[in-house]
């Protein structure tokens, strides 16, 4: 069966608003940003997502309002940002529904999803916070229909008396998001290096999206199926997306983008040139303040004085840094589509991008 489609066409028939949403990847790592592009283009949102380990690509979406609720266990651009900026300010201003589970309790949630799982026992969390304090109280997810009336519950060991272990909640995904290096027309998935959580999430949704860097015959994938990660009755749909994970890597293919990745950093710092400005009027009382506490301490005064410069300029629109808001306008509201992104970029720094063989990552990329 050929399910090939555009990136367009298979987001706007199996992405829907309100949809549990799984997105594959680690951080850094094969995130499907050419998909995620294509729903912020679309105006899909309100979704319940999991992100297993999160990065940039979730991040827009919490940025830009797409998220209902979000269950997690730690969201970065690794190397770069620490903590996701947009989600650790919407954390910070109590504009996101959030649940927090430890990584490894979160990856069992979802290999359990696959399993077709009713619940999850599990001994971790045991005596810590996580068990203690909700993200989401048990009277604010009666309201929710897609997230569990409870984040866990002890129950008691019924093979080991008097033992309790931690029933966790098995998640009901309905769409999941993935990028591999290779894919047939049938669905059928090649991983290279690391799979993460990404078998677990095809297996366990209802609708899957698979965008690719190679769509390849389904003789190519019969020659060795040893290979296969991903079974194509697993799959709604294949997208031809070269270079779809960027800018973070795939494995093999090419590596992440310094440039871009910083650029989103310094970016998503700010949502909009009035945050900015407030922001940055903030940290000019603030240096002004330290600077007063040590009137003898010239750096002090220095940096307050750039400080003031700086929030002035803003507030003047002389010059505003750049925004989150600056960065989507840029590289998803500006195209209309991947291939026009890829033009954006320019050849010469995909090329840049592409691993050395044998290598697994590029030795120009960063010159």
């Amino acid at each position: 069966m050929n399910k090939v489609y555009s990136l367009h066409d298979a987001v706007a028939k199996f992405v829907e608003s309100g949809d549990v949403l799984a997105l594959g990847g680690f951080t850094t790592n094969r995130k499907p940003y050419a998909a995620v592009n294509e729903i912020l283009r679309q105006g899909q949102g309100d979704f319940v997502a999991f992100a297993g380990p999160g990065g940039g690509d979730i991040d827009m979406l919490i940025g830009e309002g797409r998220v209902a609720a979000y269950i997690n266990c730690y969201t970065a651009n690794s190397g770069y940002t620490n903590v996701s900026r947009r989600f650790r300010a919407a954390i910070e201003k109590g504009q996101l529904t959030y649940e927090d589970y430890s990584q490894d309790v979160l990856m069992l949630m979802l290999h359990a999803a696959s399993l077709g799982l009713p619940y999850l026992p599990v001994r971790l969390m045991q005596g810590s916070g996580l068990m203690k304090f909700w993200g989401i109280s048990e009277e604010k997810r009666k309201t929710m229909p897609k997230v569990d009336d409870l984040k866990c519950v002890e129950v008691e060991n019924p093979f080991v008396p008097g033992q309790k272990v931690v029933a966790v909640p098995v998640p009901k995904i309905d769409t999941a998001i993935i990028h591999v290096q290779k894919a047939s027309p049938d669905g059928t998935c090649i991983i290279e290096g690391d799979e993460f959580h990404d078998v677990d999430i095809a297996v366990a949704a209802r609708k899957v999206i698979v965008t690719c860097d190679e769509l390849v015959s389904d003789e190519f994938i019969r020659r060795d199926p040893t290979l296969t990660r991903i079974f194509g009755e697993c799959v709604s749909a294949v997208v031809h997306a070269p270079y779809g994970a960027w800018p973070s890597q795939c494995y093999n293919y090419y590596d992440n983008d310094p440039g871009a990745l910083k650029e989103y950093d310094k970016a998503s710092k700010y949502q909009d040139a009035e945050d900015a400005k407030a922001q940055l009027a903030k940290a000019a009382a603030k240096a002004a303040k330290a600077a007063a506490a040590a009137p003898e301490n010239e750096k002090l005064a220095e940096a307050a004085a750039k400080a003031q410069k700086v929030a002035d300029d803003a507030a003047a629109d002389v010059a505003i840094p750049q925004t989150f808001k600056d960065y989507l306008d840029k590289w998803v509201y500006s195209v209309k589509d991947h291939q026009e992104l890829l033009n954006k970029i320019g050849g010469a720094r995909l090329v840049s991008l592409k691993n050395a063989p044998h290598l697994g990552y590029s030795i120009t990329h960063l010159k």
